[in-house]
């Protein structure tokens, strides 16, 4: 069931999405008098599609190959690759008969819709929930740095003082993308010593590597926190051996532990097997034998530290900019994202992904919350990729229309059926890429 729902809330958040992409290109050619032929949701490949529909002069339907979907606009060269419609003289009506202007407007124009939805959906999501934040003067403990944290010489217990000399407000600046694209330099103190680590430009291959539970091996989510235990799981292990609500484990196997991250590592050391845990109960000290089980528990809940979450409430106006800047920070990150890939910095392997990456994002139960953040992600990100001077991508189509209002002269149209055909081919081979990325992923885990 949870496949399910997993691949509903793809489907449902990029056919949004998709239908206005397409709607911000039809609106557009529409303004310029040009004619639409075609409104597609998904292609319908090979003439067949699952429904149809004709209003006013245009086919509206949904296609049987969700890969997106387009607008069939008269005269011009698109995914449908139709030359027949060039046989004849320009028409009035047609798209290239229109000044280059207007085309490039036409071009943008699904490119500026998915970027007003983003925006629009961090502005609402901002406007319902406002902003809930751990304020970073609440880390009293310091963080917990896991494995890719300690890589780089974190450690649990260090307190991140500033990041590129900014003071740190909020704890969540912490593990900002910014850390990761921009090798920010963390000042640290640990004790009384205080020293400065620069985050390195392979980082992000390493959390990229480690898929949705990449950011919690740096640091994690939460502070470093004291805890004790708060419930026992009856016929559990913690239960055998005689923990009790109340009771503060101390060591393990010797092994001092204060706080949760502690319990945590020494439980997977001793992954399957017997252990002694040092407790203190009310003014009592004693010792218990327990069998940690396969996966590293002992089976009972703890009682953390209370932590705070400070909440920001927004009225109509006050959340828009804070929403805008949501939405613009996600498109400017994958752009650095994209540029670290091109410059080799950034490993395409272990940070492309594809819908079934997509998908496991969304995740197996709906959250309406999670599912509005994500697809006003992918909004963001899809107008980013469409921006690529790509051939059959929009910002490839916007790229000759510059080159033709600079030289005077329109590119030929057997030059721009060979780009489409050159485009095709490059977003073909990157899917597939991305597809078995994704399944090999899948397999490997």
């Amino acid at each position: 069931m949870s496949i399910v729902i997993m691949v509903g809330q793809l489907l449902l958040g990029l056919s949004i999405l998709v239908i206005l992409h397409e709607f911000g290109h039809f609106i557009a050619a529409r303004a310029f008098g040009i004619k639409v032929d075609k409104f597609y949701l998904f292609f319908d490949a090979w003439g067949f599609s699952l429904f149809k529909f004709h209003y006013k002069g245009v086919e509206y339907g949904v296609g049987w190959l969700p890969l997106g979907g387009y607008v069939k606009i008269a005269g011009m060269i698109d995914e449908s690759m139709d030359k027949e419609q060039l046989a004849g003289p320009p028409q009035p009506w047609e798209f290239r008969s229109k000044p280059a202007w207007q085309r490039l407007i036409v071009m943008l124009g699904g490119i500026t819709v998915n970027i007003f939805v983003g925006i629009f959906i961090f502005w609402m999501l901002e406007l319902k929930y406002g902003d809930a934040y751990i304020p970073a003067s609440q880390a009293k403990y310091g963080i917990v740095a896991g494995p890719i944290g300690q890589k780089i010489g974190l450690q649990s217990g260090d307190h991140i003082l500033s990041i590129n000399g900014k003071p740190v407000v909020r704890y969540d600046e912490l593990t900002n993308p910014k850390v990761f694209l921009d090798n920010a330099v963390l000042n640290v103190q640990r004790g009384t010593q205080k020293f400065n680590i620069t985050v390195p430009s392979t980082l992000l291959n390493d959390i990229s590597d480690k898929g949705a539970d990449g950011i919690e091996q740096f640091i994690s989510a939460l502070p470093r926190t004291k805890f004790s235990v708060d419930s026992v799981i009856p016929g559990n292990n913690a239960a055998k051996a005689g923990l009790k609500k109340g009771d503060s484990i101390v060591a393990i196997n010797a092994n001092s532990v204060v706080f949760f991250d502690q319990l945590q590592q020494q439980l997977l050391l001793q992954k399957g097997k017997s252990v002694q845990l040092d407790i203190r109960r009310n003014d009592s000290s004693l010792k218990l034998t327990a069998q940690v089980t396969a996966d590293g528990k002992l089976g009972f809940s703890t009682k953390g530290d209370i932590i705070k979450p400070e909440r920001i409430s927004y009225g109509l106006f006050a959340s828009f900019p804070v929403g805008a800047t949501k939405a613009w920070s996600n498109f400017t990150n994958n752009a650095k994202g994209l540029g670290k890939i091109f410059t080799g910095k950034l490993s395409a392997q272990k940070s492309l992904t594809s819908p079934i990456g997509i998908a496991r994002l969304y995740g197996g139960e709906f959250d309406w919350f999670n599912f509005w953040r994500l697809t006003g992600f992918i909004s963001m990100v899809l107008a980013l990729m469409n921006l690529l001077p790509i051939p059959a991508l929009d910002g490839g189509h916007a790229v000759f229309l510059v080159v033709e209002m600079i030289t005077g002269k329109p590119l030929s149209d057997k030059f721009l059926e060979r780009a489409q055909i050159v485009g095709f081919v490059l977003l073909l081979c990157l899917m597939v890429f991305a597809f078995g990325n994704d399944i090999i992923k899948g397999f490997t885990k």
